[in-house]
């Protein structure tokens, strides 16, 4: 058994793959693979639709939000959003708690003025900002849900911010319970928790939209895409089924708040060996770990190597670190089944009595 806790592309469900490769063969029993069907047929126009009502379904949103699946990833949405929604002379507020942070940072600053709201730059990102600040003149609030290389995850949501909040939820969609219908804007690659790589989930409240005095270009203003749920090129059409199967699999394991209790069993458990072996330390402040990516690390290079080779000789997969920072991360993403969580830890436990 290989035991995957790759970050991104990850693990997704097996009857997801068991029916993505059938559909590749033939879709439907049309004759024609999934990879060929025209996008504006009957049959897929059928899949985007069950998409989009599964994806209101499971994350309960109200009336003004609408779902896209666009192009591109988590980085498109970060000059996207601020194209859309802020004017020249406008200000953004951003916090600053990671990696993916900057970047959407980086972006928005080309498009209107950015203040930083929290920042945990000081302790190297290993925390959540405990206060936000903000400013009667903000257009919006964007927050990065859960960092995947800082290990680091929001536990407590701003909602009432009091301007429009925005979130790139690209490694915890779908995770866990939250008051998804008060996010004016949700972006989420899908390669983690929602399916393959190629479609980014956004989902916007449509109010926000149509208050920027720039042109923008056609296929990047959300109001067209909204016009033509998401049709106005070609779309992904074999990442959105996949994101389609992965959503029943969702669904039939009993919707987001079951996975979220499993996500939990499986977190508790890696951080629970993680803080009673010394020869691992872990790096997120305990108050602000992850439950979708625990990373942590081993002082003596060498014995870092030794755990790595060990961890790939057991058919674990996916464990080193990102290449920024080194050690190891762990991805516990809604398909890793709690065996592999078990086998990880009591790996962890053994090679801490030989060490």
């Amino acid at each position: 058994m290989i035991h995957n806790f790759n970050a991104g592309p990850s693990i997704l469900p097996k009857e997801v793959f068991e029916k993505a490769s059938e559909a590749v063969l033939n879709f439907e029993n049309s004759g024609l693979s999934i990879l060929e069907i025209g996008h504006r047929t009957t049959r897929f126009q059928a899949v985007v639709e069950e998409a989009t009502n599964l994806v209101k379904e499971l994350l309960q949103l109200n009336n003004e939000q609408e779902v896209l699946f666009l192009h591109g990833g988590a980085s498109t949405q970060f000059y996207q959003i601020p194209l859309n929604l802020l004017n020249g002379t406008d200000t953004a507020a951003y916090t600053e708690t990671g990696t993916w942070s900057v970047k959407a940072i980086k972006e928005a600053k080309i498009f209107g003025n950015v203040i930083i709201a929290g920042s945990s730059k000081e302790s190297n990102y290993t925390s959540i900002p405990k206060k936000i600040n903000l400013t009667e003149k903000t257009n919006y609030l964007h927050i990065t849900t859960n960092e995947t290389i800082a290990g680091t995850q929001w536990k407590n949501i701003p909602y009432d911010c009091g301007v429009p909040l925005i979130a790139d939820m690209s490694s915890d969609i779908f995770s866990r319970v939250l008051d998804f219908s008060k996010f004016d804007l949700i972006y989420a690659g899908a390669q983690k928790n929602m399916g393959a790589a190629g479609v980014n989930l956004v989902v916007i409240n449509k109010n926000i939209l149509g208050k920027v005095k720039r042109t923008i270009p056609t296929i990047l203003d959300y109001r067209n895409q909204i016009a033509e749920k998401s049709m106005m090129n070609t779309p992904p059409v074999f990442a959105i089924y996949v994101v389609l199967l992965t959503l029943r699999w969702l669904k039939k394991q009993g919707g987001v708040a079951t996975i979220e209790k499993i996500n939990n069993t499986k977190a508790e458990l890696l951080y629970k060996t993680l803080d009673s072996l010394p020869i691992f330390t872990g790096v997120a402040a305990k108050e602000d770990r992850s439950t979708m990516n625990a990373v942590f690390t081993i002082s003596d290079p060498i014995l870092e190597n030794e755990f790595l080779k060990i961890c790939n000789e057991e058919n674990i997969v996916g464990i080193k670190g990102h290449r920024s920072v080194g050690g190891f991360r762990a991805s516990m993403y809604n398909a890793l089944p709690l065996e592999s969580v078990q086998f990880l830890s009591e790996l962890m436990c053994q090679f801490a009595e030989k060490a």
